[in-house]
């Protein structure tokens, strides 16, 4: 089964991971979106507003929790309180969602 590890961290934090994983062998999808936030951040690049990223990587079950500490390291989330991150544990395919519509 594969699962979603979500994060917003800011945008530097959000690049480094994403160059970390985008060539591991155990991320099946590696996503960087990057925005502003005006409440999760105390870097203010904008005013009111620090740049922040979005990442998604979806990896088997069985990577999760390896995948996941890497994620929450290089965020740095265990020295400073900067972002989030989340583990999503059922993703589904479309495929998947027109079986389960023919049963």
């Amino acid at each position: 089964m594969l699962v979603e590890i979500g994060s917003m961290t800011s945008l530097r934090a959000g690049q480094k991971i994403y160059d970390l994983l985008k060539q591991d062998d155990k991320v099946l999808f590696v996503f960087l979106e990057a925005g502003r936030s005006n409440d999760l951040f105390d870097e203010k690049q904008f005013g009111e507003y620090g740049e922040a990223a979005t990442l998604t990587v979806i990896v088997d079950e069985t990577d999760q929790t390896e995948v996941f500490d890497r994620v929450f390291k290089h965020a740095e989330l265990h020295e400073k309180d900067d972002g989030i991150i989340s583990l999503n544990s059922k993703v589904i395919s479309m495929n998947d969602i027109k079986s389960l519509g023919t049963s």
